[in-house]
């Protein structure tokens, strides 16, 4: 991976400094950069859709207490 990351740096910074390719370096970085938030919003949103509701939490007695039972 260290070796991959640089070569991708030593790859970027050479075409940024050439005159004709630095379009071409800005464009696939923001490309990658466009498709790796949209993937990271559809991987959100298939996640949402497939996942079931959660199941109903059921008390075995009633929440709601009256006056009388809290001074007691």
């Amino acid at each position: 991976m260290l070796v991959g990351a640089a070569a991708v740096i030593i790859i970027f910074g050479w075409m940024m400094l050439s005159d004709d390719l630095w379009k071409w370096a800005i464009s696939i970085v923001a490309s990658i950069a466009v498709v790796g938030v949209m993937g990271i919003v559809a991987w959100i949103g298939y996640t949402m859709a497939t996942t079931p509701p959660p199941e109903p939490i059921e008390f075995d007695e009633p929440l709601e207490t009256t006056a009388e039972e809290e001074v007691e």
